[in-house]
């Protein structure tokens, strides 16, 4: 594991940790957008190794914790039809709907099936002409061309018995939230690493440029991390407002062309829902109108659905930022990950899920000695 391993040098982390401070005269508050650099930053004790002049708050970069309440009970009247099969990635079944989760509808009987790849989903379509399979279609721009691509498949296949409940939202327009809101504190972001592998920068070079908000993207292991910080750091300290790419063995500026033009050709822009967050505009993507015939929520007529969210849940704070998952009153006590009571303690990328799992109880200490592997 040689060329993960040299990305947590401790050595270099500590390098990194020793620059920061040096860098850091005055207090600042960078938001780490994705999930991931959330699970990694906690698993690693990142925020630990940095002075107290530099604050990290976590973003709303967890695709399954902002699906909203909506879309999820919506996948659980489509799963309850007879002669359904729903199918899911893994993280979507424990996510709790109004009335239970997945995992409860497939033990009253429902036929839901975990994949590990929309193509999965095609094929269990094709062997199976006589049920209507629907894909629930859930991510950021990172998973949406290869969820494109099978609806392009089926429809190319002719298989008029596959659909996707679609729930894609994007990354650019929820920065813009958080920016435009008078509650916001943050002060520059780290990008998220694989959304802008496949779209590239420039949408966020706007955002710097508009909001004049330094813009950082960045990976996922400790020192892809912790340069980041550095480099957000460097911005804030001198007043300069731009987009680095610090993920540049991955991301180009342009993204990935062909994922962006499967993308174009069966997705549109919409207004999105995120759970916890409330309506943002032109915040995701719908099927366009010439693959009507595979859009489940329209083929299942759920359009109209009533929901009833917990009202001991501060998801939605969390994922804007504005409290840590120790500050919700009902972290670990009324909800954990056996009784959750929101995505972000059951997702794979959700915060409260990662300082459960990191045994995270109170306010880190900021006396980690290295970073911990």
């Amino acid at each position: 594991m040689r060329y993960l391993d040299e990305y947590r040098d401790p050595v270099a982390a500590r390098r990194l940790a020793d620059a920061i401070a040096v860098a850091a005269t005055r207090p600042w508050t960078i938001m780490e957008v994705c999930g991931g650099q959330t699970h990694a930053i906690v698993r690693h004790g990142i925020d630990e190794l940095l002075p107290d002049a530099v604050e990290l708050v976590h973003g709303p970069g967890c695709p399954v914790c902002v699906t909203s309440l909506e879309t999820i009970d919506r996948a659980h009247a489509i799963a309850s039809r007879p002669g359904v099969i729903l199918c899911s990635f893994g993280d979507m079944l424990r996510v709790p709907g109004s009335r239970g989760d997945l995992l409860a509808a497939r033990a009253a009987g429902a036929d839901v099936r975990v994949v590990y790849g929309p193509l999965d989903a095609v094929e269990i379509a094709a062997k199976n002409p006589d049920a209507q399979v629907v894909f629930f279609a859930v991510g950021f721009e990172t998973t949406a061309p290869a969820n494109a691509t099978a609806i392009w498949l089926a429809r190319r296949r002719g298989l008029s018995n596959f659909s996707a409940l679609v729930s894609h939202v994007l990354v650019p327009p929820a920065i813009r939230a958080i920016l435009g809101d008078p509650r916001n504190r943050v002060q520059a972001f780290l990008g998220p690493g694989h959304v802008c592998a496949i779209v590239g920068v420039t949408q966020y070079e706007l955002i710097a440029a508009e909001h004049r908000v330094p813009i950082v993207i960045a990976g996922f292991e400790p020192l892809d991390l912790l340069d980041g910080i550095l480099l957000a750091v460097r911005q804030l300290e001198a007043g300069r407002a731009e987009v680095e790419n610090a993920y540049a063995r991955v991301v180009a500026r342009e993204g990935n062309r062909r994922a962006v033009a499967i993308l174009d050709e069966v997705f549109e822009v919409a207004d999105r829902t995120w759970r916890g967050v409330g309506p943002i505009p032109a915040s995701g993507y719908r099927l366009r109108p010439e693959f009507h015939e595979h859009d489940a929520e329209r083929l299942f007529e759920v359009e109209t659905i009533t929901t009833a969210e917990s009202s001991l849940c501060r998801a939605g704070e969390i994922l804007q930022g504005r409290l840590r998952p120790t500050d919700c009153p009902a972290f670990g006590r009324e909800c954990t990950p056996r009784t959750p009571l929101g995505a972000t303690m059951v997702s794979a990328e959700g915060a409260c899920a990662a300082y459960w799992a990191c045994g995270r109880r109170s306010e880190p200490a900021h006396d980690a000695e290295e970073v911990r592997a």
